[in-house]
């Protein structure tokens, strides 16, 4: 396995993965092509999309990384960075996520970020334990959520 940075081309592909987790209930948000170059590759406040792919080049799982600007949808602190992960369900438990955060780490310290927001559902059991195993801490609750921080600096 190996990490590299999602390019436009990349949209179709990661768009299929990101409909596999749908078909297993781990999904809700759209997932077409469109979706995908829009909020995950050419985001105007994309830092950088991060791909893990096996060794004939299948996407096994991506992991995006945002500088949160002003009025954010989850209410990050303007100039942190907020993340969302998503791995094949075929590919769990097999150190994607580890190989992911790896790379997101030197995009966001090269990106100059201190702190790494992750905002889960309170009911996702799997992405809280992830963000904890990669070293996010709790620091707010919302209604339907509990928000990680992970430290940079």
């Amino acid at each position: 396995m190996k990490t590299r940075k999602a390019v436009l081309e990349d949209a179709v592909p990661m768009s299929e993965m990101l409909m596999a987790l749908t078909q297993v209930g781990k999904r809700s948000l759209p997932s077409d092509p469109d979706f995908v170059r829009n909020s995950y590759i050419a985001h105007p406040d994309a830092i950088q999309c991060t791909l893990a792919v096996d060794d004939v080049g299948q996407i096994l799982g991506l992991q995006i990384l945002k500088r949160a600007a002003e009025g954010n949808p989850y209410g990050v602190t303007p100039g942190w960075g907020i993340i969302g992960t998503h791995v094949h369900p075929d590919a769990a438990r097999r150190g994607v996520g580890k190989a992911l955060i790896a790379a997101t780490r030197e995009a966001g310290q090269a990106a100059g970020l201190q702190n790494i927001d992750a905002t889960i559902g309170k009911t996702n059991d799997e992405g809280l334990g992830y963000y904890t195993a990669m070293g996010f801490e709790d620091y707010k609750t919302g209604e339907h959520t509990i928000s990680k921080c992970l430290k940079l600096a």
